[in-house]
């Protein structure tokens, strides 16, 4: 039907058009959904999106400058600039003793979401499992169904720190197990198993035969032990894809630049993949990330030293409050329990950012084992945070279920 100004008319269905069932059955992200709603709202303390508040060092954005200012605006090959790879590499073998070949075995993804979508999409068949430590980061069973595989859950329960059981895992193997996705230091919990628990998850993979998708991208927020990565586990540089980038050490979240490292062969199928949808990352993130890698290392330990007076003060005022919570190892993110007070994670969330204005993430938004918690994100300054929990008190005091419910931490008044 031709309207009055000549266009065609859609129709309230849609005008006919199918969407993919896979993609219809994606559920929209819990962390994006309060983060639409706080955008919205004033005077709202947010410990809801994992995203540093310092923000790009100075001379990292200068490199980007420096970069547009001399043309370097074009293409770069799909698999990055051989630069940045080889800054990478360097720093990989520096700090870990990791051996990657910058020319075969590193690729350049549009931050780590890419490569994690792109590592999927070169491993599975359709059908094929993965099996995703719950809980998990919200991305992580979507990105597993859109590559074509099933995600199965392993629980890793707050009895255990959140750190998944190499027994548990071994349950959870079928026939059409193909990978294990880790993350360490965890979002949403922090969780980070020390070598002890990776080898004995290390002893599953070789038993069964799977590949290993380690997001690391908290490897150097790590507070009480120095970061394991899997890949230097005995056996595990040939089944392991380790993923990482520059949001979080760098504070350049929206420069969207990560990479990829493993063996040859699973970086050359990634590459394939990479050359026909992103093509390459921003030339000027990439030339930034350079820079980054420059940053004195003494800057990088005043940041990690900044998160964990932050990750005390967070994890202590809730503890205070009667909201039970771990103390993290890793990464920025606090995982309390909400269970005293009688609410739902989205219950409890929700009133949380509309009376209190603090926003939270429900933890059921991570997975099943996320229920009856909330993450609260310490990326904000120590002010934001001690002004976060005086309104979380005083939000939970006024809470009739929380008298009835909650330890004599809440009801001292």
């Amino acid at each position: 039907m031709i309207g009055e100004a000549g266009g065609r008319r859609r129709e309230a269905d849609g005008g006919g058009v199918r969407l993919s069932r896979v993609v219809e059955a994606v559920p929209p992200s819990g962390i994006r959904q309060f983060f639409d709603v706080v955008s919205r709202m004033e005077d709202v303390i947010s410990l809801g999106v994992g995203e540093p508040d310092f923000g790009t060092a100075w001379r990292v954005r200068e490199a980007a400058i420096y970069g547009l200012e001399r043309g370097r605006t074009t293409y770069t090959s799909n698999s990055g600039l051989l630069e940045l790879r080889s800054a990478i590499s360097a720093s990989l073998a520096a700090r870990y003793g990791l051996e990657y070949d910058p020319e075969r075995e590193l690729l350049i993804t549009v931050g780590v979401s890419e490569g994690l979508d792109l590592a999927l999409r070169a491993l599975l068949d359709p059908g094929d499992e993965v099996l995703i430590p719950d809980p998990a980061y919200v991305a992580y069973p979507p990105c597993v169904s859109l590559a074509g595989g099933v995600p199965v859950w392993v629980p890793a329960t707050a009895a255990d720190g959140f750190v998944t059981r190499a027994d548990a895992l071994e349950r959870a193997i079928t026939p059409r197990t193909r990978a294990l996705l880790l993350n360490y230091p965890g979002n949403p919990t922090g969780a980070v198993p020390d070598r002890a628990a990776l080898e004995g998850i290390a002893g599953v993979v070789r038993r069964h035969g799977l590949a290993v998708v380690s997001d690391e991208i908290y490897d150097r927020l790590c507070y009480d032990a120095p970061h394991v990565p899997f890949a230097t586990l005995p056996g595990m540089l040939e089944r392991t894809l380790l993923l990482n980038g520059f949001s979080k050490t760098y504070g350049m979240t929206g420069w969207r630049v990560g990479y990829a490292a493993g063996p040859a062969p699973l970086i050359a199928a990634m590459t394939r993949i990479h050359q026909y949808t992103a093509l390459c990352a921003s030339r000027q993130a990439q030339e930034a990330a350079i820079e980054a890698l420059r940053v004195p290392e003494r800057d990088v330990q005043a940041t990690i030293d900044d998160y964990a007076l932050r990750r005390q003060a967070i994890v202590s005022g809730l503890n205070r409050l009667g909201l039970d919570c771990h103390l993290p190892a890793g990464a920025f993110y606090a995982f309390p329990s909400i269970a005293a007070t009688g609410l739902s994670a989205y219950d409890f969330a929700t009133g949380l950012l509309h009376e209190a204005r603090v926003a939270v993430v429900p933890g059921d938004a991570f997975g099943p084992g996320g229920a009856g918690h909330v993450r609260c994100a310490y990326a904000t300054g120590l002010p934001q945070i001690e002004e976060a929990l005086e309104r979380i008190e005083r939000f939970l005091e006024r809470m009739p279920v929380a008298a009835r419910a909650a330890p004599k931490q809440l009801q001292r008044r």
